[in-house]
């Protein structure tokens, strides 16, 4: 009896890891990263237009230097978001930015930079993954991963929470939805990812940008209303003029 007892353990222990194994977050994460050449992205220099803004990014082992150019009545605005923190040049000329305004032109900059070459990023210290479950969207399994950050190191909007659907057979990226804070109460996005195209290995796609109709449901929720054309488009994110060194 002892003998059976000792062989139905061991038995479940295996099928206990092997469940893990099937689910494990961060091997998705790795793999979702490396197929979008990630392993490139960490020393490299990408520069891209996005509506009527110019962005560069230069990456360099954990160094970086986040740029977005762009023309108004005062002349050519720099902006510049590095580890040494931010700054702003108008022609070419270092301004004094109030300290009101430092924290949201560095989450503008950033924000851009960040959507462009996600998944990357989601091994950065302060982000917490967790595995939701196993969906189908449109017809093909994902995999459903909720992001959360950490307060120390996860900026100005730690509180964002994230779910990414990666795909289970190819693990890109296609589908992305976030909660974020605004004036009054919570916004929720829905972003389904087209045009894909990879310049230099470096795997680039541009959104259709979704919101509910009704903003109390659960940002978790916001696939289940995808599959039933419960959501309404906000807009496009198109990157264009892509360039890679």
């Amino acid at each position: 009896m002892k003998k059976y007892f000792l062989l139905f353990t061991a038995t479940m222990l295996f099928l206990s890891c092997e469940k893990q194994k099937e689910v494990n977050v961060q091997d998705i994460v790795d793999k979702s990263i490396e197929i979008s050449g990630g392993y490139k992205i960490k020393n490299s220099t990408i520069a891209f237009d996005f509506r009527d803004k110019n962005y560069k990014a230069t990456r360099n082992n954990g160094s970086f230097q986040l740029e977005r150019r762009f023309k108004d009545s005062t002349g050519i605005v720099r902006d510049v978001l590095s580890n040494d923190g931010f700054e702003r040049y108008i022609n070419n000329e270092i301004v004094k930015v109030p300290d009101s305004m430092v924290p949201k032109y560095s989450a503008s900059v950033n924000s851009v930079h960040y959507f462009s070459v996600l998944p990357y990023g989601l091994n950065d210290a302060a982000v917490n993954k967790q595995y939701v479950e196993k969906v189908i969207l449109r017809g093909k399994p994902y995999h459903k991963v909720k992001i959360t950050f950490n307060q120390d190191g996860g900026g100005e909007d730690f509180e964002d929470v994230f779910v990414y659907w990666i795909n289970a057979t190819t693990y890109k990226t296609d589908y992305i939805a976030y909660s974020y804070h605004e004036n009054h109460g919570i916004g929720l996005r829905f972003r389904e990812a087209y045009n894909e195209r990879y310049v230099n290995d470096i795997r680039f796609v541009d959104y259709t940008n979704y919101k509910p109709k009704d903003s109390s449901v659960s940002v978790l929720g916001l696939d289940d209303l995808f599959e039933k054309n419960q959501l309404q488009i906000v807009s496009k994110i198109d990157l264009t003029n892509i360039e890679v060194n």
